[in-house]
């Protein structure tokens, strides 16, 4: 079970997102916005975070890059539906600044899941290869 950060502004959305990792076995936590979100990274500790890109205030791409310079090896998942060509370009440029993965909405729950599976199995690799642990 990993604790994960969904960071998002569409009340609705955002549940969807949080039950569909919590059916998987994951502690989830809702941000409403990217400025709620850096505190609650700041704050505690988490595995993942899965950030909208489009918000007021504090959008996604701001909140990546913060977030990444805070903790450099949190996995970042960035997800956004503003219509194909501009959410493809955001997607690009979150990746571009740091984030680990990208999704285009609208998404299915199962594919959300995996590619946050993905993104910890990755991390918990990193972890364990930084620990000195040898795996047979």
């Amino acid at each position: 079970m990993a604790r994960i950060l969904v960071i998002d502004d569409d009340r609705v959305f955002a549940t969807l997102v949080a039950e569909a990792l919590t059916s998987a076995g994951h502690r989830v936590d809702v941000a409403a916005d990217g400025r709620q979100g850096l505190v609650a990274v700041r704050s505690a500790q988490f595995d993942a975070v899965v950030t909208d890109i489009i918000m007021p205030d504090q959008e996604g791409i701001e909140t990546i890059r913060l977030i990444r310079r805070a903790e450099p090896d949190l996995p970042i998942l960035a997800m956004s539906g503003g219509g194909l060509r501009l959410s493809l370009d955001l997607l690009q440029m979150a990746r571009a600044i740091g984030a680990d993965d990208t999704l285009a909405k609208p998404f299915l729950p199962g594919e959300l899941v995996r590619r946050v599976a993905a993104l910890l199995t990755r991390r918990n690799g990193r972890l364990a290869a930084a620990a000195g642990v040898v795996r047979h």
